[in-house]
C-alpha cells in the first residue's frame, strides 16, 4: 500500500456552478475517484485549494458589509473556505465509502502552515484576491486597512497579499497519527491558514499560501510515497498550445528544471504544480509526484499523467 498525497484545486471545484449545491456535486464526483483509488488499497490524504471560493467570500463581505457586521480578516476567510471545502470532501468520501461498502474512517482538520515573518514576499505582495475596484475605490479601501492595490489586466485594481514559502505544518503531530490510524484526512485547504509565530504564540497574517507547495510539504512531512496533483489536463506539456505540443510523461527533476528555466509553465497555473513536484522529489529518490487529471487518478498504472522521479 502506497500513503499518497492528492491536492485537488479549487478552480475546479467552482468551475461549472458557483453555488453551494454546484459546488457539492463536483466535490462528489472528485469523491467517486478518490473512493474507487483507496479500494486499490491506496492510503489517501488530501488537500485542496480554495482560492476562488475565498474571493466569493470576500465580494460576500464587501456586499454586506456594516459597522455591526464587519469583514473577516484573510486568516480567517482561509479558515473558513477551508472548514466549508473540507465538510463537502468529508461528507462525499464517506457517502462513498459506505456505498462501496468500505469502512474507512474520514476526517478533515482546520490546518495552520507556519511561514516565515521575513519572507520576501511581505515586502512586495503580488498574489491578487478579493473584488475589483475602480481606481478611486482602491485608494479608500487603501486609507481603510493599508492594503496594497494594483491594476490587474486592465479590470480593474485588486488587493494584492503576500504568498510566502510554507516552512511547517502546525498540527503535524496530530497528522501523523491520524496517517498511522489509516485515517483519510483533509488537510492544509488553500494551503493551510498562513500563520507566523511569535515569542511562542501562533497568530495568523494577511497572506495566502500556495496549495501545491503546501501540498508537497505536507508529503514530506507525512513520508508520504506520492504526491499526486490534480489539475484540468491530463499531463504536463511543453510548447503548449503550439503546433509542436508535446506531453510529457516520465521525467526527472533536473529535466523538469530545464523545462522551467526554458519558460514553458505559466506563473500561476502549471509552473508551482511543477515546482511542487519537484521540490518533493528531490528529497528521496523513492519519491514518486504525478501531475494528471482526476479522471486519469484510476489509471496510473496505465502511464497517464506526468510522472517526475529522481530515475527512470
Amino acid at each position: 500500500m502506497s500513503l499518497n498525497v492528492i491536492a485537488l484545486g479549487g478552480n475546479a471545484i467552482l468551475e461549472t456552478d458557483p453555488t453551494d449545491k454546484g459546488q457539492k456535486a463536483v466535490v462528489e464526483q472528485a469523491a467517486e475517484a478518490i473512493a474507487a483509488f483507496v479500494e486499490q488499497g491506496e492510503q489517501v490524504i488530501l488537500c485542496h485549494g480554495n482560492g476562488p471560493q475565498v474571493g466569493n467570500l470576500l465580494l460576500q463581505q464587501q456586499a454586506a458589509v456594516s459597522e455591526k457586521n464587519p469583514p473577516m480578516d484573510l486568516d480567517t476567510c482561509v479558515a473558513m473556505t477551508q472548514g466549508s471545502i473540507g465538510y463537502w470532501l468529508q461528507q462525499a468520501l464517506t457517502n462513498a465509502f459506505i456505498h462501496r461498502g468500505i469502512k474507512q474512517p474520514v476526517v478533515s482538520i482546520v490546518t495552520q502552515v507556519q511561514v516565515d515573518p521575513n519572507d520576501p514576499s511581505f515586502r512586495k505582495p503580488t498574489k491578487p484576491i478579493g473584488p475589483f475596484y475602480t481606481e478611486e475605490e482602491a485608494k479608500k479601501a487603501l486609507q481603510q486597512d493599508g492594503g496594497k492595490f494594483v491594476e490587474d489586466a486592465g479590470r480593474g485594481y485588486r488587493k494584492v497579499v503576500a504568498s510566502p514559502q510554507p516552512q511547517k505544518i502546525v498540527e503535524k503531530e496530530a497528522l501523523q497519527a491520524l496517517v498511522a490510524a489509516n485515517v483519510v484526512t483533509i488537510c492544509a485547504g488553500g494551503g493551510g491558514i498562513p500563520v507566523i509565530n511569535e515569542s511562542g504564540n501562533y497568530q495568523g497574517v494577511e497572506a495566502v499560501n500556495d496549495k501545491d507547495f503546501s501540498a508537497a510539504l505536507l508529503a514530506d512531512t507525512i513520508g508520504a510515497d506520492r504526491l499526486i496533483i490534480l489539475t484540468g489536463v491530463d499531463s504536463i506539456y511543453i510548447n503548449y498550445g503550439k503546433p509542436e505540443e508535446q506531453a510529457l510523461q516520465m521525467i526527472t527533476p533536473e529535466e523538469a528544471k530545464e523545462y522551467v528555466k526554458a519558460g514553458h509553465f505559466a506563473a500561476g497555473s502549471m509552473l508551482p504544480k511543477v515546482e511542487a513536484a519537484i521540490r518533493f522529489v528531490e528529497k528521496d529518490v523513492r519519491c514518486q509526484a504525478i501531475i494528471t487529471s482526476i479522471e486519469q487518478l484510476n489509471h496510473l498504472t496505465e502511464g497517464v499523467g506526468t510522472v517526475i522521479q529522481q530515475t527512470r
